[in-house]
């Protein structure tokens, strides 16, 4: 039997140091159904309680207007704390601890408890565990709607302080005094923790087993703990494995993978299945952590059944090719036996992917799919890695006619838009008109809700045009501006609807009709918080303390089916409180997916002015003007490079509000003599935009005020830009862009295009 009763201390401390919510799928239902709790193997020394059992789904009974109208007095009580809080949680230092603590004691009401949680909170993230439970205990007093947060807090409190047995006193009870509680799973970990440190290991094992839907990899893990200390591998086996081979990006795997050492050779625990390896390895491979992949899947190499060899072999060098070993994975293949069937499909895609400078074996690859698997996904692969190896090169020719295969041989595969849409527009780029006006409106037709509706009928209104059928561009440009409002194409069409004939009258186009209408979603215009909605009033309490994760829970979980549209928009509130406007900018873009197709006075203004913020507006336009670069283009920049989040690291290593590369930082710094200059000074707004202006700066100069070739140039660099320019006549700058053959890049561009013109709708002049 393997003890662990220490380890246990160490998993608390984790779990009590939690700062971010589980995520609300996991939450809402405050704990699952416990039926059948009693039927779990073993004898309970104690009956269930109700600490972690889910009561019935309905619970609005508890929402009273006595709870809302209690919330609603606390939250006035309160409204002076919320400076000292939030500087509190962010600084913590004692002058800031003093201060809260200095509030807490004068205010012998819910105000008063309010600030003895957040001094407990804080304590707890800083685990100063005996000052943490002297506060928490002070809250207590008068701790109101805010009970459960102040006992789950106290619990880790104790827990971390190694009092497993007040931690489970607190949590005793839990579900039946806070029935409507987010933190019932959280605390049903904590409480089941201290119940295996104080030898209580069955009754932990009952309740954990009882509530292990949906799956939480730090329930697991103190499930097999739990299983561990009673005396049962077998089963401690299996739960561990459960959680190290299907959740291997949880932060407990490695817990997991160290408890499952000393189980390997007892007595009764089965060996390691190959289907769980299997899905450790293709899980890591599906996250692109493929260091960690490439060693599952050579071990999974050595343990395949004959059956199951062939695929093994192939995610293998699959894995080998993804983490950038590519003579490995082709030393891999090419020692591998004949096979069939999806593996040697997935083979030959491979093949092709490191073959792609060789056009002749590209070709024979491409035969041989087509011949041997022409339903095959990898042979869609095969032919998309094709078509842009065609593009890049550039042969439109032949990528045309490999993007249009594509589109006829799977019209329902995940490139089927995509595909018919570059084949159309290289179809045009190659100057047939007839071709391209067809296969435009083909577009539409097949494609109706596809983002290349918008690009297919501006460029059909190009050719009408040159064919001097005027209504028929008036009819597409004006579909454009009225339903695709400020879309990249948006303010072109405008602009070619101006210069069109007057007398000029839109057609009636039945394909216009096929576009679906776009509607607010239901709410988003009111973006009020309701004041007899218990989740909405606890929040707007919560942030007097500057507990914003905690808000935004109760916040998430107010719109857990999709029905209270305020929440988000008062989550974005919050985050922009904390300076997190990238995360109000998420929750917003998830929240009105298709908020470009709107007008200004359609939706609040503090929903556009989070959508497009002005954060360091004051250093933005101050280097933008030094640089001779209009400051809402540089917003725009930054929106789309960071989403103002001044810390944001990409994969390339690229920090920073504008994403310098750390050598582009150190040359820009070295132009503009910053004294004492280090990578680190990035992650500063000021700097990295004084910067970053300069950098781009020079790019507009290189490529004589051309802004989208700028652009372009700064995502994907100057001399690829510089090689696609050279590639063709364009009539306008829109042209260029929807030739860019890079996606991404493309994208880019015309992003920030777009938003250059909603920021000067929005605020005007800068």
């Amino acid at each position: 039997m393997l003890v662990v009763r220490s380890r246990v201390f160490i998993l608390t401390l984790v779990i009590a140091a939690l700062v971010t919510p589980t995520v609300v799928a996991q939450q809402s239902g405050a704990g699952t159904s416990a039926q059948g709790a009693s039927k779990t193997s073993g004898t309970a020394r104690k009956k269930p309680t109700s600490a972690t059992r889910k009561k019935p789904a309905a619970k609005k009974k508890h929402v009273t207007p006595i709870r809302v109208r209690r919330v609603k007095r606390a939250f006035v009580a309160s409204a002076d704390l919320k400076p000292m809080a939030r500087q509190l949680l962010q600084d913590r230092t004692p002058a800031a601890y003093a201060g809260v603590e200095r509030y807490a004691r004068a205010h012998h009401d819910d105000a008063g408890s309010l600030a003895w949680l957040v001094a407990g909170y804080a304590r707890v993230l800083d685990k100063q565990y005996a000052q943490a439970i002297e506060a928490l205990k002070n809250a207590r007093t008068h701790a109101g709607e805010l009970g459960d947060y102040v006992d789950y807090y106290l619990a880790s409190a104790y827990a971390g302080a190694g009092d497993f047995t007040h931690a489970a006193a607190t949590l005793e009870g839990f579900q039946g005094k806070y029935p409507d509680s987010l933190l019932a799973r959280d605390a049903l970990v904590v409480y089941a923790g201290a119940l295996v440190s104080t030898g209580q290991e069955q009754q932990a094992i009952t309740l954990l087993e009882a509530n292990r839907t949906p799956t939480r990899a730090d329930l697991e893990l103190t499930l097999g703990r739990a299983y561990s200390a009673a005396g049962q591998p077998v089963r401690a086996a299996q739960t561990l494995r459960h959680l190290y081979y299907s959740m291997p990006l949880a932060s407990e795997a490695g817990d997991a993978e160290q408890l499952l050492k000393p189980l390997a050779g007892v007595p009764g625990v089965p060996p390691v299945t190959f289907q769980e390896q299997k899905t450790r390895a293709e899980l890591l491979a599906q996250a692109r952590h493929f260091t960690d992949a490439i060693i599952e899947y050579r071990a999974l190499v050595r343990l395949a059944p004959p059956e199951e060899l062939a695929g093994a072999q192939v995610g293998f060098a699959a894995a080998l090719y993804r983490g950038g070993r590519t003579y490995e994975a082709q030393q891999t293949l090419a020692k591998l036996p004949p096979m069939t069937g999806e593996p040697d499909a997935q083979r030959q895609y491979l093949l092709l992917e490191m073959e792609r400078p060789d056009t002749g074996r590209v070709e024979q690859t491409l035969s041989s799919l087509r011949g041997s698997y022409p339903q095959s996904p990898w042979f869609e692969e095969s032919l998309y890695s094709a078509a842009n190896m065609y593009l890049l090169r550039p042969d439109y020719e032949r990528a045309a006619a490999l993007y249009g295969e594509i589109a006829q041989r799977f019209p329902a595969g995940k490139y089927a838009a995509s595909a018919h849409w570059k084949s159309a527009w290289l179809t045009f780029r190659l100057g047939r008109n007839d071709q391209a006006r067809r296969m435009f409106e083909e577009q539409v037709e097949a494609y109706p809700s596809s983002n290349q509706v918008v690009p297919a009928l501006y460029w059909r209104g190009r050719i009408a045009e040159e064919e001097r059928d005027y209504a028929r561009a008036r009819a597409y440009y004006k579909k454009i501006a009225e339903r695709f409002r400020y879309y990249y194409y948006a303010d072109p069409a405008r602009t070619r609807l101006r210069a069109l004939p007057a007398t000029a009258d839109p057609v009636f186009d039945p394909l216009l009709d096929r576009i679906p209408a776009v509607r607010l979603p239901a709410g988003v215009t009111n973006s009020e918080l309701p004041g007899d909605d218990l989740r909405a009033q606890k929040s707007l309490l919560l942030e007097n303390g500057a507990l914003y994760e905690l808000a935004v829970r109760e916040l998430q979980a107010a719109n857990i089916n999709g029905d209270a549209p305020w929440a988000l928009a008062q989550m974005a509130h919050l985050y922009q409180e904390q300076d997190r406007y990238d995360r109000a900018l998420q929750t917003l873009k998830r929240a009105v997916p298709g908020y470009f197709s709107f007008d200004i006075d359609q939706m609040p203004r503090p929903v556009w002015e989070a959508l497009f913020p002005r954060p360091w507006w004051s250093a933005v336009k101050r280097y933008a003007v030094e640089n001779q670069l209009d400051p809402y283009l540089v917003a725009a920049l930054i929106r789309q490079e960071s989403e103002f989040n001044p810390a944001a690291v990409s994969r390339a290593d690229a920090i920073g509000l504008m994403q310098l590369l750390p050598i582009t930082g150190r040359r820009m710094a070295h132009e503009l003599k910053v004294r004492r200059y280090s990578v680190g000074m990035l992650v500063e707004p000021g700097v990295n935009v004084q910067l970053g202006t300069r950098y781009f700066h020079q790019l507009v100069q290189k490529f004589d005020g051309n802004v989208e070739a700028a652009l372009a140039a700064y995502n994907a660099g100057a001399d690829r830009v510089e090689e696609w320019r050279s590639a063709g006549n364009f009539r306008e700058p829109a042209e260029f862009v929807e030739s860019i053959p890079f996606t991404e890049t493309r994208e880019y561009v015309q992003a920030i295009v777009r938003n250059v013109g909603i920021y000067r709708r929005l605020y005007g002049t800068p």
